[in-house]
């Protein structure tokens, strides 16, 4: 396993994550990605621990809470082992503050997460999104107050557009307070957008990139086929893909490009999509679910090897979709305002 510097923080995780939202499986929407229980869970944390994972990665309305409950139970004995990251922002009741990033939910969340995953401190305490409601001086002094404390050691944020990440790290330097060390942020072959505003914004701010839907709900599992629906049972056959939509046809080029790479190096399409991943700028881990011990050890072989520089290209272009405006007329400067990564447009 590959350790990788988080942002600008001295802490190191591993290249692969191991996300548990398939943990529970309570409600329609989750119960679609998994319905792992605890002596599971404690199986599936066994391969990660012996392949070098260090970071296990969730969220309080993960199933309402009890994904947090299982994990907690799952690594009962061995917390110093591992780093849990864990989400707050949206909705966990019914009451008009039971969601946001105020002081009043944040201080609330953190302490029902605490307690559901049965420890003393989150390693990653991340919003799951923006909260435009709440003044940024409010949400960072609370999340600052939480490091200061002891019961969360770095923070990070989710699904935020670049400004919101940059008013935020702004605010953090003016007043000395606690700063975002990375970015969790939906990126993949098939959503390819985080490289416009946000990965350049990452490399000039050292905010670390922990990567959600690697695989695109599955899009990019090697499951997916010209003229072949969904397998039946599989999340993408029940809930569909999340995500903005490129158009299906461009969907199968990319999947040819797997293909072929795949034939080459001997490696499954998603090895290789998620290898793909770990050589972006930024990228410091690949979060990656998994509903049975196939499942993971299949992702966990994305490590160790990479792919050529020619094979990262062909990928790139495959993929590339057209820019919207201001970037792609960005694009003609890079003289002077260089891409994060190539262009074949």
């Amino acid at each position: 396993m590959e350790y990788r510097q988080l942002g600008g923080s001295g802490l190191k995780v591993s290249a692969l994550s191991f996300g548990t939202a398939t943990f529970g499986g309570r409600g329609d929407f989750f119960s679609a990605w998994g319905k792992t229980d605890v002596a599971e869970a404690s199986h599936l944390i066994d391969i990660c621990l012996e392949a070098g994972v260090n970071l296990f990665d969730t969220a309080d309305v993960y199933s309402g809470g009890v994904s947090e409950e299982v994990l907690g139970k799952a690594i009962a004995g061995r917390r110093d082992q591992l780093l849990i990251s864990t989400k707050a922002t949206f909705r966990m009741g019914e009451e008009p503050n039971d969601l946001g990033s105020s002081r009043y939910h944040l201080i609330r969340a953190c302490e029902d997460s605490l307690r559901r995953l049965n420890t003393d401190h989150i390693d990653i305490y991340t919003l799951h999104g923006f909260d435009a409601l709440t003044p940024v001086e409010e949400t960072l002094r609370t999340l600052d107050t939480l490091v200061q404390s002891g019961k969360v050691r770095y923070i990070a944020c989710s699904n935020f557009s670049g400004w919101h990440l940059m008013k935020s790290l702004a605010t953090s330097q003016t007043y000395g307070w606690t700063r975002y060390v990375a970015h969790q942020a939906f990126y993949s072959l098939v959503g390819r957008e985080y490289e416009w505003e946000l990965m350049p914004l990452a490399l000039d701010q050292k905010v670390g990139t922990i990567v959600w839907s690697p695989l695109a709900s599955g899009v990019l599992s090697g499951k997916i086929r010209r003229g072949q629906p969904a397998p039946e049972g599989s999340r993408v056959q029940q809930i569909g893909s999340e995500g903005s939509r490129i158009p299906d046809e461009k969907v199968y080029e990319i999947v040819d490009a797997l293909d072929a790479i795949a034939s080459e190096t001997g490696k499954s399409v998603s090895q290789i999509a998620l290898n793909w991943l770990l050589q972006r700028p930024t990228v410091a881990s690949i979060i990656v679910g998994a509903r049975n011990e196939e499942q993971l050890k299949q992702n966990l072989g994305a490590v160790g090897w990479n792919l050529s520089a020619e094979q990262v290209a062909r990928l790139d272009k495959a993929s590339e979709i057209p820019t919207i405006y201001p970037y792609w007329h960005q694009r003609p400067f890079a003289e002077r305002n260089p891409l994060a990564v190539p262009t074949y447009l």
